[in-house]
């Protein structure tokens, strides 16, 4: 099949990119001592950028909020410049990058974070997974539910990593509105059961997201903030009564505050939640609209040529293939990924993939 589509440049917010082919935020457990990113992950994301766009991986924004036992995070000065020499790499290369703004919400084990409880909009457990720790996995810890005048911190905290961000180099960040993590479980009514400002209605249980947006939108232009949404995502036992009413009011409320983009998982990872919701949010999301979530080149190629979808993130097969814009223009054989290695240490199954060249 004929990729011209994936290879038309196209602009991103306050840029343009040059291919459709962006790489999606994937957690990978290769940060060093205080969550710092080190030589490894420089040499990770500069292998990745012809990407039009990297995500990288989701990001601390406060400190004692460790969902994964060796995720980066934006809080410190040393991950400031670890950071730093990251975006550096990938423009040296010619490539974009957005960093992944993010707190773990209830999936934060205690173990991790010193003994503390994790917190959430409600005190409920995730119950359909366990957390990876280096031991194995173990059971998630029961949450408490924040109160309301905790939340203005956390919203805080969002803008002190946004401004981190844009020190450390970034073009842009993205906020971590998807599977289940702390801003999808005030989203989604499954997980969030408080009544108050921050619960009840869908115009409640959006609010903690669009403080953090105003927030983070005093750092950056809104062109240059995306944020990424799951509405039908069961990850970490997640719910919603009505997907496609939460991901239609979504898409009417974010599309006026002129993002770089909306970043949508289309479906549900652990197949048990079906439903089309991109169809309304192309309809009311003007923007530009990026999905995520099981495409192969060809399918993508053929939703952005039919203006469903504006640039198509592609995992896994990411985390395989450094070069994936070269390979699919080429039409070359793609690596397998082995997920014996997505959370593991070092080299193997990280920068070790080979290129076509």
């Amino acid at each position: 099949m004929n990729h011209t589509a994936l290879f038309q440049p196209l602009t991103l917010g306050a840029f343009e990119v040059p291919n459709r082919i962006f790489m999606a935020p994937l957690t990978r457990c290769r940060a060093e001592e205080g969550h710092v990113p080190g030589a490894l992950m420089c040499e990770y994301y500069a292998q990745r950028a012809s990407a039009g766009l990297i995500i990288a991986e989701a990001t601390m924004v406060l400190e004692g909020n460790s969902a994964f036992y060796a995720e980066p995070g934006i809080y410190s000065d040393a991950q400031v410049a670890g950071w730093r020499q990251v975006t550096d790499a990938v423009h040296a290369k010619g490539g974009k990058i957005f960093l992944q703004l993010w707190h773990g919400g209830r999936a934060c084990p205690s173990s991790f974070n010193g003994g503390a409880q994790p917190v959430a909009p409600s005190a409920l457990a995730i119950t359909n997974d366990e957390v990876h720790t280096p031991d194995g996995k173990k059971p998630y810890d029961l949450p408490r539910e924040l109160r309301d005048d905790e939340i203005p911190a956390i919203v805080a905290g969002f803008k002190k990593a946004a401004e981190n961000a844009k020190l450390a180099g970034f073009d842009g960040i993205e906020i971590h509105a998807a599977n289940g993590y702390l801003i999808d479980e005030f989203l989604r009514d499954g997980a969030n059961k408080r009544t108050g400002p921050y619960g009840g209605p869908i115009e409640n249980r959006t609010r903690f997201l669009l403080e953090i947006l105003d927030a983070v939108s005093s750092v950056w232009d809104s062109n240059r903030v995306g944020v990424r949404i799951s509405p039908l995502n069961s990850f970490n036992s997640m719910r919603d009564s009505d997907p496609v009413a939460l991901a239609t009011w979504l898409a009417k409320r974010l599309d006026s505050l002129h993002m770089a983009y909306l970043h949508v998982m289309r479906a549900d990872l652990l197949g048990e939640q079906h439903g089309d919701v991109l169809t309304p949010i192309r309809k009311n999301f003007t923007g530009v609209l990026v999905s995520n979530m099981g495409y192969t080149p060809d399918e993508a190629s053929e939703a952005i040529a039919s203006c469903k979808i504006d640039a198509v993130a592609f995992g896994t097969s990411f985390l395989a293939n450094p070069d994936l814009p070269p390979r699919i223009r080429l039409a070359a054989p793609l690596n397998q990924p082995n997920p014996a290695t997505f959370y593991s240490s070092g080299p193997e199954g990280y920068t070790d993939y080979p290129s076509i060249d």
